[in-house]
Order: C-alpha cells, then sequence, then structure tokens
C-alpha cells in the first residue's frame, strides 16, 4: 500500500522507515518487524514415497524419515518460497487428511485415496531474528474437519515506545532535515534593498550599487525578473548592470543602478502620470525572491513643461509641488501669473543680449556642460545666473525650446504645399493667424530676437540661413513620412519671417 504524510511521521516516529528512505512508495510485507504466515498451505509429502509407505511410516511413527520428502521443507531448502522465513520442526504426525470426527487419516475403499501429509504450517519472519523465539509447535486433536489445526505459542521482544523521549527524537530528526534542505538551498545576503538616490535632476545622471553576496553552501543563480504583467525589469529611468550572474560560495558582487530623467521622464512627472519610485525583483534559482526598492524625488524643471503652464507660474518652478493636491494649495496661496512669455525664456534672451550678441558662432558652437546645467537650475529655483559664456547660454536656450511638452509649432500647421515666391506671404500670414496664442507670443518674440542678432552678423558670423536651421531644430518636432517634406518647407517659412518684416 501508498506511504502517505501521516504513515512516514509514524513511522519516522517509530523508527521504521527504511522503506521510504531507500525510495520506495509502497510498504512491503518484509518491511514489516514481525510478520507471521499460517494456514492451510496444501504443501504434500513428495512423490518418491508411495501412498501405501506414507501410511505405513506414518503408522510406524517415522515422522523423521516423512520430514525428509515434505514438498515446503524441500522448496524452502532450494531458496524457491518463503525465502527469510523461518518454521519450527515438525514432530507431530501429518494433519490431513483424515475421515471427519475421528482420529483416523482417510483410507476407506469407497474414498479417493490421499496420503498423509503437513498441509497445516505456522511460519515467521523477524527483521532481527534475535526478537522471536518459538516455544511449541502443536497439533491439536480437534477432530471438526478432515484437517487437524497446527498452533504454536511465542515469545516476542516488541519496541515499547517511551512518548517524551519519542517526541524529542522525531523534533531533534526534523530539526536535522531541515538544516539539511536549508543548507541545500541557495542564499544571497544583500547589504540594502532600497536604493534613495534622493533629489535628482533634469538629464543629470546618477548611479548607486548594492553588494550581492552568497552566503549560502552552494552555487546561486540570480536573475532580475519583470513583475507580473510588466514587460520591462523596471521603468525606463532606470537602468540595471548586471541583469542576471552565477555566485559561487562565499563570492560578491556589484549591481550596479543608474538613474537619467530625460526629457520624455520629466513631461510625465510633470503631468503627474509618473513617480519616481519602482521595485525590482531579484530571484534566486530554486531560492526566494528579493525585493528592490528604487526611489528618488524630482527637482522639479522647466524644461518638459508646457508654455501654457509655464505662463501661469509666477514663482519659481522648483517651489511648484508634483503632487495634485499639494499643488492645488500652493496654486490656491499664489493666483496664476499672466505673463506673455515664460519668465524663464525671457531670462535667456535678455542675458544674451546684454553678454552675447557679438560672440562669434552664436547658437552654433556649443556650450560647457557644467555651465548649461548651471544655467538650468538658476532658471528653476529663480537665482542669479552668475559668470557664464555665451554659447552655453544659447544652449541652454534651444535646449529650453526643444523640451517643451508640446512644440512651440505643432505639426498641424506645416506648410500642405510646397512653398515658393507666389505663396509664402499669405501662408505665413495664415500660419500667425492659426497658432494658439501663447504659442503666437512666444513664436514672435523669439523671431524678433534673432532678427536681432542678425543684425551684429559681422561680428557673430551668422546669417538667415543659418538661424532658420535653428529654429527647425528646437521649435518644430520632424516626423517620418510625408510630414518630413512639410518640416523642411517649414524652414522655408522660418527664413521668410528672418528676412522680412512679417512679425
Amino acid at each position: 500500500f501508498e506511504i502517505g504524510k501521516e504513515a512516514v511521521q509514524q513511522g519516522v516516529q517509530s523508527g521504521s522507515v527504511s522503506q521510504w528512505a531507500s525510495g520506495s512508495s509502497a510498504v512491503g510485507l518484509m518491511d514489516h518487524d514481525f510478520t507471521f504466515w499460517l494456514g492451510d498451505l496444501n504443501y504434500r509429502v513428495d512423490e518418491t514415497l508411495s501412498t501405501d509407505e506414507v501410511f505405513q511410516k506414518v503408522n510406524a511413527g517415522e515422522i523423521e524419515t516423512l520430514r525428509a520428502h515434505d514438498q515446503l521443507n524441500i522448496e524452502r531448502f532450494n531458496n524457491n518460497v518463503f525465502q527469510g522465513f523461518e518454521e519450527g520442526l515438525l514432530e507431530f504426525a501429518p494433519t490431513y487428511k483424515f475421515q471427519p470426527n475421528t482420529d483416523m487419516y482417510e483410507c476407506r475403499p469407497d474414498k479417493k485415496l490421499r496420503a498423509p501429509a503437513w498441509c497445516d504450517r505456522v511460519l515467521w519472519h523477524s527483521k532481527n531474528p534475535g526478537h522471536v523465539t518459538q516455544l511449541n509447535y502443536l497439533r491439536s486433536e480437534l477432530n471438526i474437519s478432515d484437517h487437524k489445526p497446527v498452533m504454536s505459542a511465542f515469545t516476542v521482544s516488541v519496541k515499547n515506545v517511551v512518548g517524551p523521549k519519542r517526541a524529542e527524537v522525531y523534533a531533534e530528526v526534523m530539526r536535522t532535515l531541515d538544516k539539511f534542505e536549508n543548507q541545500s538551498l541557495p542564499k544571497v545576503d544583500l547589504n540594502k534593498t532600497e536604493v534613495d538616490f534622493g533629489e535628482l535632476y533634469y538629464e543629470n545622471k546618477a548611479s548607486q550599487s548594492i553588494m550581492l553576496t552568497n552566503t549560502g553552501k552552494v552555487v546561486a543563480h540570480f536573475r532580475l525578473v519583470p513583475k507580473l504583467e510588466d514587460e520591462g525589469l523596471c521603468k525606463n529611468w532606470i537602468t540595471v548592470s548586471p541583469t542576471f550572474g552565477m555566485l559561487i560560495p562565499g563570492e560578491s558582487m556589484t549591481i550596479n543602478f543608474g538613474v537619467t530623467l530625460d526629457n520624455a521622464t520629466a513631461r510625465l512627472l510633470n503631468q503627474g502620470s509618473e513617480t519616481l519610485d519602482d521595485i525590482l525583483i531579484l530571484r534566486l534559482e530554486k531560492g526566494r525572491d528579493h525585493y528592490l526598492t528604487v526611489s528618488g524625488r524630482y527637482a522639479r524643471s522647466c524644461f518638459g513643461m508646457s508654455l501654457r503652464d509655464l505662463v501661469v507660474i509666477g514663482e519659481p518652478v522648483r517651489d511648484l509641488p508634483l503632487e495634485p493636491k499639494r499643488r492645488e494649495s500652493f496654486e490656491q496661496a499664489h493666483p496664476p501669473a499672466s505673463l506673455s512669455v515664460p519668465k524663464e525664456l525671457w531670462r535667456m534672451i535678455d542675458a544674451i543680449n546684454e553678454k552675447g550678441l557679438h560672440e562669434k558662432d552664436l547658437f552654433l558652437t556649443p556650450g560647457f556642460a557644467a555651465e548649461v546645467r548651471q544655467i538650468r537650475e538658476c532658471l528653476d529655483t529663480s537665482a542669479d545666473f552668475g559668470l557664464f559664456h555665451a554659447h552655453s547660454m544659447c544652449e541652454a536656450l534651444v535646449s529650453f525650446l526643444s523640451s517643451l511638452s508640446e512644440p512651440l509649432v505643432p505639426s498641424f500647421l506645416f506648410p500642405t504645399l510646397e512653398i515658393d515666391a507666389q505663396n509664402i506671404v499669405p501662408w505665413s500670414r495664415r500660419f500667425l493667424e492659426e497658432l494658439p496664442p501663447i504659442h503666437y507670443n512666444v513664436f514672435v518674440y523669439i523671431i524678433s530676437f534673432f532678427r536681432e542678432v542678425l543684425l551684429f552678423s559681422s561680428s557673430n558670423t551668422l546669417t538667415a540661413q543659418k538661424l532658420a536651421r535653428v529654429c527647425s531644430s528646437c521649435m518644430i518636432k520632424s516626423e517620418g513620412g510625408g510630414k518630413q517634406d512639410r518640416s523642411r518647407n517649414m524652414a522655408l517659412v522660418f527664413l521668410h519671417f528672418l528676412t522680412t518684416n512679417s512679425v
């Protein structure tokens, strides 16, 4: 029969689990401590003796001679049946076949003649032979059938289970098994499970790491896996390396986390549709999962915001909370401004006007990255700019316009026909009329500034064509397909506004 959980536990407690420990799923006859086999086994006296000879030897009491011809003894001697079983010495007369209700063997002429035999037997098997002693092996003289019953008495040494001691041993065995199981499972230790980047800034990169150590006794294979219903391992603003690996016992490895708040992420944060927190799952093969929390706080920037939002914020952008409820309270305490253009745009253009109109290759030579970051920080906090190069301020201006969540010139206003000298004037007039009011103000403001820049072309070496390309790079969002041709036509429109008094 099959071993169930309760049977296994009982076997453990009684100390008899050899069949389970060997991998068998069933308990066999020989798995018991003691087995007694008794009944009419139907073995006869071997036919090397005739029936008459058997009767003669029974009547003469020659039991020893008959025993030598007993079929069961012969088969057991040849190891054909009842391997491992024992039987007492047959010292009584054969138990079959008698005339019913008499002590006389069946030998009547009108009946089928049967040689007397020891059909009825008692055998036993013990895991420990010394635990069984047969006291007697007898034939009963009852006259109730054509058989004489056999009987045997034994002394048996059985286990005396001491309850408290058994429970103690059982508990120790379970602890040993648990310890073995635990040691066979991979284990790792993380020096931390929370990665807090603190305040994070627009387009700035930050990195941290955690240390992963194999503290188990076996090789640990790990892998970062996506959360349920997610395709990626983490949010787009997070990078992780490595994402999988193997550690031998005692070995350590560094897992590096990087974050970058690009323009796409900044837009989502400003819209309230993204948060700077994520949970990553580090999975051990044949082990447990570890959960790693990555978080940060966005230092809001005017970069990545919309013109619609920027013109109503009179306070520093950094002060505007990201959370909707806190933002609502902030706006109640600070009534919306009514600016024609964003104050940040005005500050940059004013700074270039004061310092940089004569600078050679203005808007064409890259600025210094550190200065551009500092300018952006001053715009977000309304702090003074301090010292800077004109090229850095121009790069910040172009980056600001490029980062707007909605391009200054919407794609639906791109020319739908080929721009030439005959249609550019009426088309440009209609373009200005269809620009949204805030976009119109900013567009006119920037074109007017660029036309002023061109007044110093002898020193800054700028041309209308060069500035038209700058406008195309930061005022529109280039698209593929047929719209790409329309965006090229838009460059002609920018050139027209830069070279005429159309605004």
